[in-house]
């Protein structure tokens, strides 16, 4: 063994054994290959309106087949920490599941060691035996028994070009496994993908690649709003434009070979029975059938759409459902439809990942939520119609009875946040129990914001299946150059199909118990949009609605529900557009106060929690550094501490926020970490450098020399311990008249005797 591999760092093994062994020996191309690649951007924790991102996840080497295609990854260790070869190689296999590569291996530069996904066996190889990519691949294609169209449809690249990103990791996932299954002969497939992870883009390059190979021919894809269907065609098909038609009227033109159509249009009336728009054109015309949002009218057996489906389904043809929320209950099933899911990127692990806004929740409560209203026997309501005898509760407000006070302080309640917090351009959707108690809410946001809606009447809309008015702002609402509408209030209109990226706040007002629902209004938060100042969203919860976060429903894997006596039922379907008939309702006066409010975080490992910005910094600190004494050690192990610092950042050790929040300038992060998490007095940083002169250690300079480490004393009061630590400080005005950054180091006999002297100061600032 080669003892100077014992003090080489990762990196060097990584260039002097693992890269030679690979593109040298085994004969792998540059081209095929991606190096500390990172295929998750990295969780965005909120804690008190802070947002930091966390670490995304890397890996050494990712080897691809094709770029489309990777087919293995390499986990690399230095040989002094790391003397087992296999020290990686768990950590390989994480990377591996998440990228679904067959083949992961770890190396610390002496051998490899090969763990494959496929059958599980594992083996050491030398460094010289590391697989080519042909073997790989015969490996690969004999332990899945691809078939011929299988492998077509692999070695069909993605659609490309200086327009288009390339897929993420979790998209080229879901079209790689919906490809094969399809080009498998597989009739159903079921894709879920959380709202905002781009399931439209991912159904594109699975058209294209399945277009492209000659496995299917003729597309047709259905939703049941216009607006689903008008972004996929303008936005991700738009390469595929010329081969496009969409149904008007419902004329169906067979000269096109992919044609967008509303379940509604191809369904026809009732007196179109036997006679319908989809009957125009042969059952086997189409090939391939995608289903957007899949879990509304198409997942009812006796629904009006799904005879679409039962018509277009010859032996050849494919049904494709996408949906980030398939329902699984006894009135209606995706799963015994289409089977499960062919992959699942959950709103969690979008999240996780970093490419989904995080979500922060304000649980507010009224008086008479928690007490409820009861009539006196008699009582009439304002327009002389006596109440029923019963006790009025959440349940029925604004269905059976409409509190006028209550919607007030509803709109009283968030705009003060908005105020407070200097969000009232932040673009707001607030869910109401229908179209009557959206305009009754409007009317309250309006008189609550005047000042603003006197600039733009449009400050505030309603947005409802019944307003052309309102719906003719929608395309201005999903805008994030547009301003206004900024607070829109609506009913079931908004529930999906709606991108607006900005929306900073989702407020509920209405009592949602579909966990379908419920995850589709979230979906509307869920965009991350950080070049327009959103790295999470906020939750203002009046309904209690957010228990629905508690369920184990909200973002498992979806279960299927046989008997329908478990887990959340469905609520009654809702035809867009269309409201419900008007019941009648009470209409009452009542003093109306917020009882109490509660604000949760989302933590780094996704769960609510209601703390506060010092108390989060506080238990991440113990975490990392159980005791004072593990603290100090690592604080005076550092070299340089700012590096460590940054480190504590990436561990949710937030003291830069807590000091801006607190005001608080003239204090160490050292001192702040120890006084929050091991009650230690803390010193100022002016009384620091106090001890620091009274130690002596500045004495033994004189002229130039001390007013030089006077200065950086200064700056490492105004700005830091960083300025003490970076030579790059000398070179700024105050020490001009000294003669530079290299006059001032020579003038300390060179690099290595000014280096000792400031470690001497850092030790002397922090004993």
């Amino acid at each position: 063994m080669d003892p100077e591999k014992m003090n080489l760092t990762e990196e060097d093994i990584k260039n002097r054994y693992i890269s030679p062994a690979i593109f040298e020996t085994a004969g792998w191309k540059k081209k095929d290959s991606l190096m500390e690649y990172y295929y998750t951007d990295g969780q965005i924790n909120v804690v008190d309106d802070v947002a930091k991102r966390s670490n995304g996840k890397k890996v050494d080497y990712l080897l691809l087949y094709k770029p489309n295609y990777p087919i293995a990854v390499i986990e690399a260790k230095d040989r002094k920490k790391h003397p087992q070869p296999s020290a990686g190689l768990q950590q390989g296999m994480g990377y591996a599941r998440d990228l679904q590569v067959p083949f992961a291996y770890s190396s610390n530069g002496d051998a490899f060691v090969e763990h494959d996904m496929l059958t599980g066996k594992e083996r050491t190889l030398t460094l010289d035996e590391f697989p080519t990519k042909e073997e790989l691949w015969k490996r690969y294609i004999k332990e899945k028994k691809l078939s011929d169209k299988e492998i077509k449809a692999i070695n069909e690249p993605y659609y490309s070009s200086r327009d288009t990103y390339s897929p993420r990791y979790y998209q080229q996932n879901a079209i790689n496994r919906v490809v094969e299954k399809i080009a498998n002969g597989e009739r159903r497939a079921l894709l879920v993908m959380a709202t905002g992870t781009g399931k439209t883009y991912t159904a594109f390059q699975i058209v294209y690649r399945l277009l492209k190979a000659g496995i299917k021919h003729r597309v047709l894809y259905l939703a049941d709003r216009n607006i689903l269907v008008d972004q996929a065609r303008l936005n991700d098909f738009n390469p595929l434009s010329d081969k496009i038609t969409k149904v008007q009227d419902g004329h169906m033109d067979s000269a096109y070979p992919i044609q967008f159509a509303l379940y509604q249009q191809l369904a026809g009336k009732d007196e179109d029975v036997g006679h319908e728009p989809f009957r125009q054109l042969k059952p086997d015309f189409f090939d391939l059938v995608v289903i957007d949002e899949a879990h509304r009218g198409s997942a009812k057996a006796d629904s009006q759409w799904r005879k679409i489906l039962n018509y277009f389904d010859g032996p050849n043809v494919t049904h494709l459902g996408m949906t980030a929320t398939p329902k699984n209950d006894k009135e209606a099933s995706n799963i015994q439809y289409f089977g499960d899911p062919v992959y699942t990127y959950s709103l969690k692990q979008g999240i996780e990942d970093g490419f989904l806004a995080p979500y922060k929740v304000i649980r507010v409560n009224f008086n008479v939520d928690i007490n409820g209203f009861r009539p006196f026997k008699g009582e009439r309501d304002k327009h002389g119609r006596e109440f029923d005898k019963k006790l009025y509760t959440t349940r029925d407000f604004d269905k059976s009875l409409v509190i006028d006070e209550r919607a007030e302080m509803v709109a009283k309640y968030v705009s003060k946040y908005m105020k407070d917090n200097d969000r009232r351009w932040d673009k707001t959707i607030v869910f109401c129990e229908d179209i009557e108690h959206a305009e009754r809410m409007r009317q309250a946001f309006v008189n609550e914001n005047t000042d603003l809606v006197a600039q733009d009447s449009r400050y505030v809309m309603r947005i409802t299946g019944d307003d052309n008015t309102g719906k003719a702002q929608l395309d201005n609402f999903e805008d994030v150059t547009s301003k206004v509408p900024t607070i829109v209030t609506t009913s079931k209109l908004l529930t999906t199909g709606v991108n607006v990226k900005t929306c900073k706040t989702i407020v509920l007002d209405s009592n949602i118990n579909s966990m379908t629902e419920f995850k589709q209004i979230i979906g509307r938060g869920t965009r991350l949009d950080t070049d327009h100042g959103k790295s999470y969203f906020t939750i203002i919860d009046f309904r209690g609605v957010s228990r629905l976060f508690a369920d184990p429903a909200f973002d498992g894997e979806p279960i299927e529900i046989i008997d329908g006596n478990k887990g959340t039922k469905s609520g009654r379907s809702h035809r867009p557009g269309v409201s419900e008939p008007p019941k009648q309702k009470y209409e009452v006066s009542h003093n109306v106060k917020v009882s109490n409010a509660e604000t949760q975080f989302l933590d780094k490992h996704g769960n609510l929690i209601t703390t506060s910005l010092v108390d989060y910094t506080k238990k991440n600190i113990l975490g990392e550094y159980a005791t004072l004494d593990n603290f100090l050690k690592a604080w005076n192990k550092a070299d340089k501490k700012q590096v460590l610092l940054d480190e504590m950042e990436k561990h949710g050790i937030l003291y830069k926020e807590i000091l801006k929040q607190k005001g608080i300038k003239d204090m160490d992060p050292f001192d702040l970490m120890v006084h929050l998490a091991y009650n230690q007095k803390p010193l100022t940083k002016s009384e620091r450098i106090k001890n620091v002169k009274k130690s002596g250690v500045l004495d033994k300079y004189q002229g130039a020399a001390r007013e030089i480490l006077d200065t950086l004393l200064e700056k490492y009061k105004d700005d830091g311990i960083t300025d003490l630590e970076s030579n790059k400080v000398l070179s700024l005005p105050e020490f001009e008249k000294y003669g530079g950054a290299v006059k001032i180091i020579l003038s300390f006999g060179g690099k290595k005797n000014y280096e000792n002297t400031i470690k001497e100061i850092k030790e002397k600032i922090y004993s």
